[in-house]
């Protein structure tokens, strides 16, 4: 046995402890990774599924909304305000018409 197979022996060791040190690193970046992703998706379904918390959003998303039509167009807002109020009048009386015919 010579000097050069001794170190090839040697490099080579070395080369197959670095791939495998590489491998380990690669496979806990993936992990760490995948982790990851689930924590993201899991938030993401809790999110979805809490109904309150939409709610809460919708019920904000909403507001903004009326918010501003009613600062570019305060007109169409009266109106549209007027049409709510009338309908809401309306069926109250249909409803304490009704109950009072019934009895």
């Amino acid at each position: 046995m010579t000097a050069t197979d001794v170190a090839r022996g040697v490099n080579g060791r070395v080369a197959k402890t670095r791939q495998r040190n590489l491998t380990r690193l690669e496979a806990r970046t993936n992990s760490e990774r995948a982790r990851a992703e689930f924590a993201s998706t899991l938030d993401a379904l809790e999110d979805k599924l809490n109904v309150p918390k939409q709610v809460r959003v919708k019920t904000a998303r909403a507001k903004v909304r009326l918010r501003r039509f009613a600062d570019e167009q305060p007109a169409a807002a009266v109106a549209v305000a007027v049409g709510v109020v009338a309908v809401v009048g309306v069926s109250v009386w249909l409803v304490v018409r009704a109950a009072v015919d019934g009895t």
